[in-house]
């Protein structure tokens, strides 16, 4: 296994709430210790320093509390930023904000012409982009993201509401080998899947319902939610070295590492 130095972009979760409910992990109706929310981020932004990876910050925004899930935010290749454009109203405002720290900061961005919630529904495999519709990214931004990145795009279905985003229902471990919950994919997405890695790691339902799913991988270290065990297990039986963190609070939101983890490529 080799790890690669990353870049990545964070928001702190100064204002987040859950406020309303836009997928099936948020309840208004149950308490959020917004306090232990910064807390589990701060250590979740620290182990990715600890690993000498390069952290970035975007500034929250009031009213925006959803805006702690960065990997929404953009998909970035190549130094080309492919905006986004967010399916729920409560979460429009984003865009804008996330757009405009790309453009600041020197990058070539293209703006979001259809529904494509960034990394939430693209992630990197080698060349291909693997990129999820179903629930919010349509198919039309998929063919927008191949014409601007030049990479082959599998499109792929989801199909249970709860893994809304395909980085719920797939993790990226490195250029040849994804983690993935078979039946969050339609049956044609599953052999699509099969026959593009054959030696994919299969999470359980019970790992995925903690967003096992939902991690960080640099090529070696993987960094998931620390409730997902039998993942853990099955990753370190592969030669992974896996780093659990606590998000408990983000995923009454239905967030966890990934969420919260924009990588920024150049």
């Amino acid at each position: 296994m080799h790890a690669t130095s990353r870049r990545y972009l964070m928001c702190r979760p100064t204002y987040f709430a859950v406020e309303y409910a836009i997928n099936p992990w948020m309840d208004p109706t149950a308490p959020v210790d917004a306090a232990l929310a910064v807390r589990q981020w701060e250590a979740l932004r620290r182990v990715y320093v600890d690993l000498g990876h390069t952290v970035d910050d975007i500034e929250p925004l009031p009213g925006l509390p959803d805006m702690v899930f960065a990997a929404n935010g953009a998909t970035v290749i190549d130094g080309k930023v492919l905006a986004v454009q967010f399916r729920d109203p409560q979460r429009a405002d984003e865009a804008p904000a996330y757009r405009d720290w790309f453009e600041r900061a020197g990058f070539e961005t293209y703006e979001a012409k259809h529904v494509n919630e960034g990394e939430g529904d693209m992630l990197l495999a080698g060349d291909l982009l693997l990129a999820g519709t179903g629930f919010r990214t349509t198919p039309a931004a998929h063919d927008r993201a191949q014409e601007i990145f030049g990479r082959p795009v599998i499109t792929l279905q989801l199909v249970d509401p709860r893994y809304y985003h395909l980085d719920t229902a797939l993790c990226v471990l490195d250029e040849r080998t994804v983690a993935y919950l078979p039946e969050a994919f339609s049956p044609g997405s599953q052999a699509a899947l099969r026959r593009l890695f054959p030696d994919a790691v299969l999470a359980s339902p019970a790992d995925a319902e903690v967003l096992g799913l939902n991690a960080v991988s640099d090529g070696r270290h993987v960094v998931l939610p620390v409730q997902a065990t039998g993942l853990a297990a099955a990753l370190r039986d592969r030669g992974y070295d896996t780093m659990g963190v606590d998000l408990s609070e983000l995923r009454k939101a239905g967030g966890g590492p990934k969420c919260c983890t924009l990588e920024v490529r150049k």
